[in-house]
């Protein structure tokens, strides 16, 4: 069984919006933070937002204002609503999750384009 299932990824013209989603498996227990992260051709992966268990958010730079993250404890769940998106928001997005062991785990990553 895949840890991390990860949907909602597309194409979409630049302002339009997407959202994505991250399913934990039910095998992963005490999941402690959850994000969701970016890399673009050529560059590194970046963390875009991520949420600790007591709903604390972080968002990079970027995409404050525009992407909202938000999880689903009943469900293990976690989303990336991304509104207003830019060309430069193209990249394959991956889910994190962190559990309070300190074990990580990575989503396969799902590709977000988006057109001028």
């Amino acid at each position: 069984q895949v840890p991390l299932v990860e949907s909602g990824g597309g194409l979409v013209q630049a302002g339009g919006s997407l959202r994505l989603s991250c399913a934990v498996s039910g095998r992963i227990f005490s999941v402690n933070v959850m994000g969701w992260y970016r890399q673009a051709p050529g560059k590194q992966r970046e963390l875009v937002a991520r949420i600790i268990s007591g709903g604390i958010t972080n968002y990079a730079d970027s995409v404050k204002g525009r992407f909202t993250i938000s999880r689903d404890n009943a469900k293990n769940t976690v989303y990336l609503q991304m509104n207003s998106l830019k060309p430069e928001d193209t990249a394959v997005y991956y889910c994190n999750i962190e559990t309070t062991d300190r074990y990580a785990y990575w989503g396969q990553g799902t590709q977000v384009t988006v057109s001028s």
